[in-house]
């Protein structure tokens, strides 16, 4: 299959990016002038939905009912991709509850040439779904905070039915786990990494509990167990973690050199562009444009 890579320019040059077989090419001999640096921020998430079956005490995701049109998401992914953004993560929210989750992930596979992530609990797949959604997503992330009987008691869901659907997501596209990370999850690392590993997961993305009206943010014992472990971890698996709390840990982080919203931002079910999910400051887009915004949002800011 030829590669159609995804251009973006920036500081370091010029990236190319294929999200098919995700191969990489930095041309780091040009120098681009940052009047033609690329303007959308390199990866973008998504929360198409607000809507989610799970009443996890660490979740900090907005209650508030809301989701958004897919002709309006169908825009902006046009305009991400046209201004360098190389992937979107949808999410929510579960966005395997928003009804057209197969038409933007289409859309966005068909019309531009952004890698399409979803981040799910998992539960909702089904074999029409996976069927639906084939070629349409490059990778998929579960979330999975530990194993066995504590991951029931997070999740209020089976384990056993969570390992059947895991065997149908790796069928459709490689995929990671996601890991709240907290005083509960943090001694079953090991067995969760075991698990993801036996599974198939190419990757364990660590996401160090934030604080929420219901739960307090991750503590500093807590933190420190993480470390210790990350220093100790010799698995197959590639670890990577939330960027406020990586702080010189020895996992896998954007090495692109873009920092703020040259590297990331987050759109809320609301269609409010945030730096990140649970930021309070964030900027309408509205009818306007996703660069208008961004422009809004860096100036509110800085």
């Amino acid at each position: 299959m030829t590669a159609k890579f995804a251009i973006r320019a920036g500081s370091t040059g010029i990236h190319l990016f294929d999200r098919q077989s995700g191969t990489n090419i930095l041309c780091d001999e040009v120098t681009v002038p940052p009047s033609l640096w690329s303007r959308c921020p390199r990866q973008v998430s998504i929360a198409l939905t607000n809507a989610c079956d799970l009443s996890c005490a660490f979740c900090y995701a907005p209650k508030i009912s809301a989701g958004l049109d897919h002709t309006i998401v169908s825009r902006w992914l046009v305009e991400l991709s046209d201004h360098g953004c190389l992937g979107v993560g949808f999410g929510g929210g579960e966005p395997m509850l928003y009804p057209a989750l197969v038409d933007v992930c289409g859309f966005a596979t068909e019309n531009t040439r952004l890698a399409v992530t979803i981040t799910t609990h998992g539960h909702h797949i089904t074999e029409s779904i996976a069927e639906a959604l084939r070629g349409k997503v490059n990778f998929i992330r579960v979330s999975v905070d530990a194993v066995g009987l504590k991951y029931e008691a997070i999740r209020g869901r089976s384990f056993s039915q969570l390992r059947n659907k895991i065997c149908l997501i790796r069928t459709l596209s490689p995929f990671g786990v996601n890991c709240v990370v907290n005083s509960m999850t943090v001694d079953d690392l090991s067995a969760l990494s075991d698990f993801a590993a036996t599974e198939g997961a190419s990757e364990i993305l660590l996401l160090p509990q934030r604080k929420t009206n219901k739960a307090p943010g991750v503590d500093l014992p807590t933190m420190e167990r993480l470390r210790g472990w990350i220093g100790s971890y010799r698995g197959p698996l590639q670890l990577s973690i939330s960027e406020e709390a990586a702080d010189g840990l020895p996992v896998h982080m954007d090495r692109s050199g873009e920092q703020g919203l040259r590297s990331y931002a987050h759109i809320d079910a609301k269609g409010t562009l945030r730096r990140t999910s649970f930021d309070s400051i964030g900027a309408t887009i509205g009818q306007s444009s996703i660069l208008n915004a961004l422009d809004v949002l860096a100036r509110q800011t800085t």
